[in-house]
Order: C-alpha cells, then sequence, then structure tokens
C-alpha cells in the first residue's frame, strides 16, 4: 500500500507542475502577443494587433514570427493544461477503481 501513495504523491505533483506551466506559458503567450516589435526602426505594432494603417513590407516579417512564437508557447500552454487535466481524471478513475474493488 505504501508504493500507492507514493505514486499518488508523484502523480499529484507532477499534475500541479503541468498545471503551473500551462499557466505561466499561456499568461506568457497573451504578453508576447501584445509586446511591440519593429523592423527597421519602424514600429510594427504586436502579433495581436499590427500598426494602423498600411504596414511597411519590412514588418511582415517581424510580425510573422512574433505571431508564430505566440502560437507556439500558447500551444505548449494549452497541451500542458489538457496533460493536467487528463492526468487529474485519469488519477480520479484509478482512485475510484480500487475503492470499488
Amino acid at each position: 500500500m505504501p508504493e500507492t501513495n507514493c505514486a499518488g504523491v508523484v502523480v499529484t505533483t507532477l499534475n500541479k507542475i503541468l498545471a503551473i506551466a500551462g499557466t505561466v506559458l499561456v499568461l506568457g503567450g497573451l504578453a508576447l502577443g501584445f509586446r511591440s516589435v519593429s523592423a527597421g526602426g519602424t514600429d510594427c505594432g504586436s502579433a495581436f494587433q499590427p500598426a494602423g494603417g498600411v504596414t511597411p513590407m519590412a514588418c511582415d516579417g517581424s510580425l510573422n514570427s512574433a505571431g508564430t512564437l505566440v502560437t507556439i508557447v500558447l500551444s505548449a500552454g494549452v497541451l500542458c493544461l489538457i496533460a493536467a487535466v487528463t492526468l487529474r481524471v485519469v488519477l480520479a478513475r484509478v482512485v475510484r477503481a480500487k475503492v470499488n474493488a
């Protein structure tokens, strides 16, 4: 029985780490999305809101890179949160199965 308790503690700790990492990544991705980028001294705006008016072609690369970075960081955060929820559900089912057995 102590092995099960130790495994439960490890899974619970892993769940908390995944949840915290996911939250930090999602918030970091949002912050990166609002961060202003520039190209050649021209303010291009941010990934979420490009500069008003016609943005120069020099901004295209910077805005695309910023958008890609934001997408990657947000996706990683969401995947961590999904993994944390999945781990929580699986652990709850295992515990419920052991109680019913």
